[in-house]
């Protein structure tokens, strides 16, 4: 079983992701963090996530490790992946990885279920289009900047909403309208709108149509 789940930020994809895992026992790779790894080292080694040349030294450079770092959760990572992302041999440097993940995943599963779910931008379109189950979570600019707002004031850091939806409005436009691996649903992806539904909810429609899709 391999599920892809793909969607802007803060469209709820990542806790969709860690429970479908979950519940099928499959192992879970958030791909978003191979280029917020990517965007960092290129940040903490005082370099600029917007020049190509050392994006892309970074990203052949990447380590197992890097995924671990403290600091890939943090707004300015979601920022610098979004732009190294959109260097061409970034992406094709971090594919393998990926489809090596999907194809070997770690882990046993439950029973005779084995495979991944993977999380990303671009799963059901480039990483694995023969992908099982492929979903594409959305929600609307404002719904997704609130949520962000209030995630950041809940770990106690300063934000302006105004601010907060300003940038989400650009980072969608960036990962939408780049070259390579734009930001769309797969034809054959199930669209699942969140703005008006809670978690439980989410998973609900998600598994729906998940085991409607065997």
């Amino acid at each position: 079983m391999l599920i892809a789940i793909d969607g802007p930020a803060a469209a709820g994809k990542g806790t969709l992701a860690r429970r479908l895992a979950d519940h099928f026992g499959l192992a879970l790779l958030d791909t978003g963090l191979l280029y917020r790894a990517v965007g960092m080292n290129v940040v903490r080694g005082g370099g600029d996530p917007n020049d190509a040349a050392q994006a892309i030294e970074a990203a052949r450079a990447l380590k197992p490790a890097d995924l671990t770092a403290d600091d890939l959760r943090v707004d300015a990572a979601a920022d610098a992946a979004s732009r190294v992302s959109a260097v061409p041999e970034v992406r094709a440097a971090l594919l393998d990885f990926q489809r090596s993940f999907a194809a070997n995943p770690p882990g046993g599963g439950h029973g005779d279920v084995k495979g991944a779910v993977l999380d990303g931008r671009d799963i059901g379109t480039v990483v694995c289009p023969e992908a099982s189950a492929k979903l594409f979570v959305t929600a609307s600019a404002e719904v997704r900047a609130e949520r962000r707002y209030l995630e950041l004031r809940e770990r106690g850091l300063d934000a302006i909403h105004g601010r907060v939806l300003a940038d989400m409005k650009e980072r969608d436009a960036r990962d939408s309208e780049r070259a390579v691996s734009p930001l769309e649903p797969a034809k054959d992806a199930f669209l699942l709108d969140t703005s008006d539904l809670d978690a439980d909810q989410v998973f609900a429609a998600a598994l729906n149509f998940i085991n409607e899709n065997k």
